[in-house]
């Protein structure tokens, strides 16, 4: 069954292994004979075929078990390290210093007007959010294997989990941001208004295609290392640490 995919759920009376149904035993003394009602019953979880909708009734019936998966993905995220949730910063910092150094100082890439340090984390907060929130969605079915074949839940929940989990290292990241803007004296424009959009639209880009590569992963296990090298060549193959204006425009849309 493929794990990304809804489910329809069917209550049948238990099959015997020659495919009839399983005889009862003969009634004694000692236990009463069973009734149909307490027959024993099997639930069966089958994909169902098509297009279908959501079923959001099921998610929302769900969300304390939502609220837990993302609180165990920040623990084990951060856990038994000497730094913590500094890693959220450090990262896309770090990576801000190395290219400003190669790419600002000595390739001379354009940044709009911006100083380059800035330019690039601005772009950098919302990639790393991305990145990470698409791997943990893509290896999220894998990571939980054993919870999926003990109990029935909604499987959606384990990619969106990890997507919403991710948001907890962009808001740790983005004060960052604006103490750079506060030290190279830039003020946000008034477009600004549009940032929330934006982050949405990386977390819907994050879920949708998690949702496909944890399917995928299921069945082929090259998938998790198609991931890493697919995230770096997106990183050079979008503008984030170079500015668009360098691209022809018959190549903007792309």
């Amino acid at each position: 069954m493929p794990p990304d995919t809804p489910e329809s759920l069917e209550t049948v009376p238990v099959i015997s292994r020659a495919g009839a149904p399983a005889m009862e035993s003969p009634p004694s003394s000692a236990a009463p004979p069973e009734t149909a009602a307490d027959e024993p019953r099997v639930t069966i979880v089958r994909p169902t075929a098509g297009w279908v909708s959501l079923d959001l009734r099921e998610l929302w019936e769900f969300r304390e078990l939502l609220y837990f998966l993302v609180w165990r993905s920040i623990k084990v995220r951060y856990k038994q390290t000497v730094l913590g949730a500094s890693w959220a910063v450090l990262q896309p910092f770090l990576t801000m210093v190395v290219f400003s150094i190669f790419l600002g100082r000595l390739a001379r890439v354009p940044s709009d007007g911006l100083p380059y340090p800035l330019f690039s984390y601005s772009g950098l907060v919302l990639w790393m959010y991305f990145t990470s929130a698409l791997s943990q969605a893509s290896n999220s079915l894998l990571e939980h294997e054993r919870m999926l074949t003990k109990v029935y839940f909604p499987r959606l929940l384990l990619p969106l989990a990890a997507v919403v989990a991710g948001g907890i290292d962009l808001l740790l990241s983005f004060p960052v941001l604006i103490g750079m803007m506060l030290f190279y004296g830039v003020a946000p424009a008034g477009i600004v208004w549009t940032l929330p959009f934006f982050v949405l639209l990386a977390a819907a880009t994050a879920l949708g295609i998690g949702l496909w590569l944890s399917a995928l992963n299921v069945r082929y296990r090259d998938v998790r290392y198609t991931i890493s090298f697919m995230i770096q060549l997106w990183l050079f193959a979008s503008p984030i640490i170079y500015s668009s204006s360098i691209v022809p425009k018959p190549w903007r849309i792309v």
